[in-house]
C-alpha cells in the first residue's frame, strides 16, 4: 500500500445486521429502550461486527510510549525519565492497566515508539525507536514527516497483529510525559482554539504551573498555526510519536472493520486528528469516559461523541477504556441471552 494507506476508505457497518439486532431488541422481555444506551451499544456493535450475536471477549490493548521533547519547557509535574520507568512498570505488571488487562483476559501490547534515553530490552515491549522522543515543538515542528509516517505505520500494524489473534475490540493506550501539551497543541490547531481553551492539568500542574504550560502552548501555536494547512501537517509539528501511533491504529481499525473503545483526552485528541483524516473511520469508534481533564468536553464535543461513563478518571494508558468493557460485554450478553416475549411465553406490550 502506499504512503497514503490512511486515507484508503473506511469499512460501512452492517446497516442490515444492525437493523436485525434493533429488530430483536423490540422483541426482549422487557419494556422498550429500558436498557436504556446498552441497548444502543448492541445494536451498534452488531452493525460494526456484521453479525447478530455481538461479542467483545476478546480484547486487545496497545500501549505506545514516547517521549516529548517540549518537556524541556518545564510542562509536567514529574521529570521526563517517568516515560521509561512506567513503561518497565507496565512490562513488570505493575500499571493500572496492566491489572485491568489482566483482568480482562486481554492481550496486552507494550511499543516504544522513542524514549530520550535508549532502554534496556524488556520482555513483552516492541523497541521501534523511531527517534529519541520529539523535538521541542517550541522552536521546530516536532517530527519529521519521515517519522510521522513511520508512527502511523506502527500503530496500523499493532492492529494488524490484533487482527491476527482475532480480537473483537482495539484499545489504545498513551505514555508519555509532556503528551497532554502535546495533545493540547494538537487540538488548538484542529478546531482553531486558544490554548487557554483546551489546556489542562494533565500530570497535576497547580495554578502557577498551568499558566506557564498555557503560555508555552500559545507560543508554539504561534509559530506553527500560519503552516498548518492538513491534520497530517498539524500532527507532524506538535504531535507525538504515541499519539500519532494511535491515530494510525484507529484508521486502521476502521480500515479492516475492527470496533475501538477510545480512552481519554491524549486517545481522543488521536481520534480527533484520526477523524480529520479521513472522516469516512468515525463510526468505528466508541469513547469510553470523559476525562477529569475539562478541556476533554471539547474535544468529545468536536467529535459529536457521548462517552459511556464519567469516572473522574485521568490516567490514561488506556486505563478508562479497559474499565469500561465490562459494560459493552453486558450489553452483548443481554442481547444475545435474553429471551424474547415469545420464547418466554409472556404478553408484549402493545404500544
Amino acid at each position: 500500500m502506499n504512503g497514503t494507506w490512511w486515507q484508503a476508505a473506511a469499512r460501512v457497518p452492517d446497516a442490515g445486521r444492525r437493523a436485525q439486532a434493533l429488530a430483536r431488541q423490540l422483541q426482549l422481555t422487557k419494556p422498550q429502550g429500558s436498557l436504556g444506551r446498552l441497548e444502543q451499544l448492541a445494536v451498534t456493535l452488531a452493525g460494526l461486527q456484521g453479525r447478530s450475536d455481538p461479542s467483545v471477549e476478546r480484547i486487545w490493548i496497545s500501549i505506545f510510549a514516547a517521549d516529548h521533547g517540549i518537556a524541556q519547557e518545564g510542562i509536567s509535574a514529574f521529570p521526563q525519565e517517568v516515560t521509561g520507568q512506567m513503561l518497565a512498570n507496565f512490562a513488570q505488571g505493575g500499571a493500572a492497566i496492566s491489572v485491568l488487562a489482566r483482568h480482562l483476559g486481554a492481550e496486552l501490547e507494550l511499543l516504544e515508539l522513542g524514549l530520550v534515553q535508549e532502554s534496556v530490552p524488556l520482555p513483552g515491549v516492541r523497541q521501534l525507536r523511531i527517534a529519541a522522543g520529539t523535538e521541542n515543538f517550541l522552536h521546530q515542528p516536532a517530527m519529521t514527516s519521515v517519522q510521522c509516517a513511520h508512527a502511523l505505520l506502527a500503530g496500523r500494524e499493532a492492529l494488524q497483529r490484533a487482527l491476527e489473534k482475532g480480537a473483537d475490540l482495539f484499545i489504545g493506550g498513551d505514555m508519555g510525559i509532556g503528551n497532554t501539551s502535546s495533545a493540547c497543541a494538537l487540538a488548538c490547531l484542529l478546531l482553531d482554539q486558544p490554548a487557554k481553551r483546551l489546556v489542562g492539568a494533565g500530570t497535576g500542574m497547580k495554578d502557577s504551573g498551568l499558566q506557564h504550560k498555557t503560555q508555552i502552548i500559545e507560543a508554539a501555536l504561534k509559530l506553527h498555526r500560519p503552516m498548518v494547512d492538513s491534520p497530517l501537517e498539524a500532527l507532524t509539528r506538535v504531535g507525538g510519536l504515541e499519539i500519532a501511533g494511535l491515530a494510525g491504529a484507529y484508521i486502521a481499525a476502521a480500515q479492516e472493520g475492527m470496533p475501538v473503545l477510545v480512552d481519554g483526552y491524549i486517545c481522543t485528541a488521536a481520534a480527533l486528528c484520526a477523524v480529520r483524516m479521513n472522516p469516512g473511520i468515525a463510526p468505528w469508534l466508541l469513547y469510553s469516559h470523559r476525562s477529569a481533564e475539562t478541556c476533554h468536553q471539547e474535544l468529545l464535543d468536536a467529535l459529536d461523541a457521548e462517552p459511556l461513563v464519567s469516572l473522574e478518571m485521568r490516567l490514561g494508558e488506556g486505563s478508562g477504556a479497559a474499565m469500561v468493557v465490562p459494560l459493552l460485554q453486558a450489553a452483548c450478553r443481554l442481547h444475545n441471552q435474553m429471551a424474547t416475549f415469545q420464547e418466554a411465553a409472556v404478553s408484549g406490550s402493545r404500544l
